[in-house]
């Protein structure tokens, strides 16, 4: 069945302009009969102007009378244009360039090591990689694994500084949500800068 554009809209203009009743509407919109029955009291989608099924393509005037004259008839929407112009245009996956490619497990590895509460989906999509390459790189199953060392991944030109600020506050705003919700206190991660990450530690130097 065709989604209908904008169904609580519809709703409000069929309840206001046609004697279908709430079932029809309701079946037409995808909505609970409750709900159209709040809307005809006036409690629900107050503030919704209607938009008329009939005048953006959503429905034919011969589908309306049939279903008007049957309350036992359930109309069917047909597929609008206008639908189709205000359909959200889908990103396409993040591109890579090829001599960037080899770059990403070293990506990978750094957000294991230094984000790990970054999802694998949320590096898939940021990287443009696979999640089974990063389980790879986590698992050092990875065919170049003895080579593979975190690396920022700003540093590796793969994102900018802002995207990557972005995806780690998210990161750690839903972190701290699951957390609240399992009552864990936790400070949550802090998003290390580039000079941090590259900085050597006092481990290193003694080592030196």
């Amino acid at each position: 069945m065709t989604d209908v554009l904008m169904p609580k809209a519809t709703a409000v203009w069929l309840v206001e302009n046609t004697s279908l009743t709430f079932e029809q509407v309701a079946a037409f919109c995808g909505l609970h009969p409750l709900e159209v029955n709040g809307i005809a009291d006036g409690e629900v989608a107050r503030d919704i102007r209607g938009a008329d099924p009939i005048a953006n393509g959503q429905l034919s005037r011969e589908e309306l009378d049939r279903a008007q004259g049957n309350p036992d008839y359930l109309m069917k929407a047909q597929k609008s244009r206008h639908a189709e112009l205000l359909k959200p245009a889908r990103k396409s996956p993040r591109y890579t360039p090829v001599s960037r490619r080899q770059d990403r497990p070293d990506a990978i590895a750094w957000f294991l090591r230094h984000h790990p509460e970054v999802t694998d989906g949320q590096i898939s999509k940021l990287l443009g990689t696979t999640k089974a390459t990063i389980e790879q790189v986590r698992n050092r199953a990875h065919w170049n694994a003895s080579n593979i060392k975190p690396v920022d991944p700003v540093t590796l030109g793969l994102v900018s500084q802002l995207e990557l600020d972005d995806l780690v506050r998210k990161a750690a705003e839903k972190k701290a949500k699951d957390d609240a919700r399992k009552g864990i206190v936790s400070d949550g991660p802090t998003l290390s800068s580039v000079s941090e990450t590259l900085a050597p530690s006092a481990h290193d130097d003694d080592e030196d």
